[in-house]
């Protein structure tokens, strides 16, 4: 039996919430592969800068990983709304959980397939973020600092992975915002603040090897982030007159200091846009 026009279009936000990240992470990768070839067609020495090992991927080979998630994910997305829109309830639900199965198992795989190195290596420096017990070097905090701008990533990753576990896949059970995996859920502030955990950690580690105040100003404006991620989520936990009055007020104050802290520092600090001396 086919579904209603009305409830397949609802089913559509579904749809993206399960790839859009996957989609997300495709478009990076291959722009990463063009700031590879940007660096090669520069003779930039990225391997030594990155602390790559011999056996790294050049921007072919980025791109060719980039070209089968292209092709993967859509296809998965296709057979999800195509076996729904048909009926086939049982046959959807599988399709994404086979996809994100799949990928989580050629991720960690231990034979040496699927550049077994360059895997190894991205796991590697993950682990040095989330446990950053050892000197900071150059690809920890570069990998950290894509991970702030792929916060969201996380963020959706988790709820889709949640109505996995939780078996909501392809049901209506999710649109309960107050549901284990609704959008008022915990989880989701907590995933968007780890990226900006591991950043202040890794600043705090930093300080501790250099002893340089400019690592604790670092710090200082990833924990900035911090009050604006949870005063967001506090809207959907507290009656709306105590938001209205109290908390959105406080939630305008962090996120103008937390965007102007991070403008000044990206112009100042990170991107050294100063005016020439006269």
């Amino acid at each position: 039996m086919r579904m209603s026009v009305d409830l397949r279009d609802l089913f559509l936000y579904e749809a993206f919430l399960y790839y859009n990240p996957l989609l997300l992470v495709a478009l990076m990768i291959w722009l990463w592969g063009v700031n590879l070839w940007v660096f090669a067609q520069s003779s930039v020495n990225y391997a030594k800068v990155f602390d790559l090992p011999q056996t790294h991927l050049s921007h072919r080979e980025i791109w060719r990983c980039a070209t089968w998630l292209t092709l993967i994910v859509p296809t998965s997305m296709t057979a999800y709304l195509y076996l729904y829109s048909h009926g086939e309830v049982s046959l959807a639900a599988s399709q994404p959980v086979l996809l994100y199965a799949i990928l989580l198992m050629i991720l960690l795989s231990p034979f040496d397939m699927f550049y077994l190195s360059s895997r190894f290596y991205f796991l590697r420096t993950v682990w040095r973020i989330i446990l950053p017990l050892q000197a900071i070097t150059f690809p920890d905090f570069f990998l950290a600092d894509i991970f702030t701008s792929m916060s969201k990533v996380f963020s959706d990753l988790e709820r889709s992975v949640c109505r996995m576990v939780n078996r909501q896949v392809a049901t209506i059970a999710w649109f309960e915002a107050d549901s284990i995996c609704g959008s008022h859920s915990v989880a989701i502030p907590l995933v968007l603040m780890l990226p900006y955990l591991w950043r202040l950690f890794q600043c705090l580690r930093q300080y501790k090897d250099t002893k340089e105040k400019t690592c604790l100003l670092n710090a200082l404006k990833y924990s900035t982030a911090i009050p604006v991620i949870f005063l967001s989520a506090l809207k959907y936990h507290v009656h709306p007159d105590q938001w209205v009055g109290f908390y959105r007020p406080l939630w305008l104050i962090s996120s103008v200091v937390n965007s102007l802290y991070s403008f000044y520092w990206d112009i100042k600090r990170d991107w050294d846009l100063r005016p020439a001396a006269s």
